[in-house]
């Protein structure tokens, strides 16, 4: 049987046919000043949380997000990582509140592994891997 993962992201491509992740897609709401208070708290006390739960896949491979080694690559969690996937509604509620149209994906094959640990692949998609 296939493995589905499961990715959180932005509804549309960016103009490089990107679909930024969610984490990203808070993260740039925070750069920007766009989030309330309460909203800017839970942005950074969960983000250090996920630090804390997780691996940074550029910790381990530098070139794991590099565009030019690995153009396009995006994250997806295992099915196995419901305790990380569980604790995204609050990242969905402010994309919601801020009109940041979001999807969930899911995929048996979304790319081309350049990284993989317990919670975690990253993955160039199809589409973005040189002929």
């Amino acid at each position: 049987m296939a493995i589905e993962y499961i990715r959180f992201q932005v509804a549309t491509p960016d103009a490089h046919g990107h679909f930024k992740g969610v984490f990203g897609l808070l993260n740039n709401l925070g750069r920007q000043g766009r989030l309330s208070a309460e909203q800017e708290s839970f942005r950074r006390a969960n983000n250090s949380w996920y630090d804390a739960a997780y691996t940074d896949p550029s910790t381990v491979d530098p070139s794991v997000y590099d565009p030019a080694v690995n153009p396009g690559a995006t994250a997806w969690f295992k099915p196995s990582a419901t305790h990380l996937v569980e604790r995204l509604d609050g990242y969905l509620e402010i994309l919601d509140a801020h009109g940041v149209p979001w999807r969930k994906a899911t995929s048996t094959d979304p790319g081309r592994v350049v990284y993989e640990d317990d919670v975690q692949i990253v993955v160039v998609p199809r589409a973005a891997v040189p002929a």
